[in-house]
């Protein structure tokens, strides 16, 4: 009896401490005590998820990075081999287009034949304007033989061996060509120089002429066809102390850029020196 007593007391003791927990449980007096139970919790899984997390990235790191620097190199190379892929189509656009436009002039000037040659080599000397070309005697070409692009003319042949040609520009300060200019309706001496510039001599002080006035070879002098362009007047030079008025020429054409030409093989240049009259002393 001693010992059911005790028990049984217990018992009740404990379930009046449940019941009373659970009155006060639904009374909300353990809201806060269970907010800050359960903040704590989620605060905790939160730290061990951080730190989880850090491992496993410090675990992992070294082969992402890897693989990371694998794929940028593989990026670069194909980038490397685009921009490569799409540098030669520009230029193989931009040769169809000169190599078109040569084909028009032809077409356009059937009066002449022509053979295409490609620009192979530059003289490198500073004062002498000289372009070879990748054709030769072994394709008929010969000294004198006038050389010119779309644009207009480029110069004469001046040296020919088997495979290739020498082309001595009309900059060339031994160069002379004859023209004539279009809207004054005179002649004048087209002349190189040793800075590469071109200007025309021997125009008669009566003359009117204008920058923008366009030049033509005129055929005289046996050493180019006429109406073969030159250029345009830049700007003038007239003294009225001297016997001849000068001008400065505008190429037309940009002989730095060139890459292909024509040769004028129909024409045969004469040498009219020896009829030219001599000074008697």
């Amino acid at each position: 009896m001693k010992r059911i007593l005790p028990r049984t007391l217990q018992t009740v003791i404990i379930g009046l401490v449940v019941a009373g927990l659970l009155a006060l449980a639904l009374g909300g007096y353990f809201q806060k005590a269970t907010d800050w139970f359960t903040g704590s919790l989620v605060d905790l899984q939160g730290w061990f998820s951080t730190r989880y997390m850090a491992v496993v990235d410090f675990v992992t790191a070294p082969r992402d990075l890897a693989s990371l620097r694998q794929q940028n190199a593989a990026l670069e190379a194909e980038v490397a081999l685009l921009q490569s892929q799409i540098i030669d189509l520009e230029q193989q656009v931009l040769e169809t287009e000169i190599l078109s436009a040569l084909v028009d002039f032809a077409r356009a000037n059937p009066e002449n034949t022509y053979k295409a040659a490609t620009v192979i080599g530059r003289d490198p000397s500073p004062f002498l304007y000289y372009v070879i070309i990748n054709i030769g005697s072994n394709e008929g070409i010969r000294p004198g033989m006038p050389v010119v692009t779309e644009q207009g003319l480029v110069g004469q042949v001046d040296a020919v061996i088997g495979e290739a040609a020498r082309v001595m520009m009309i900059t060339d300060p031994a160069s002379a060509v004859n023209v004539r200019l279009v809207d004054a309706r005179t002649d004048a001496m087209l002349v190189g120089s040793l800075t590469g510039d071109m200007s025309l001599d021997m125009i008669s002080q009566d003359v009117v002429i204008e920058p923008g006035d366009l030049i033509l070879t005129s055929g005289l002098g046996g050493g180019y066809p006429a109406d073969l362009l030159v250029g345009q007047v830049a700007s003038i030079r007239k003294l009225d102390y001297e016997l001849f008025q000068q001008a400065s020429v505008q190429p037309a054409v940009n002989f730095v850029q060139m890459q292909y030409v024509l040769v004028i093989t129909n024409f045969k240049p004469v040498d009219i020196t020896p009829l030219a009259p001599t000074l008697v002393p």
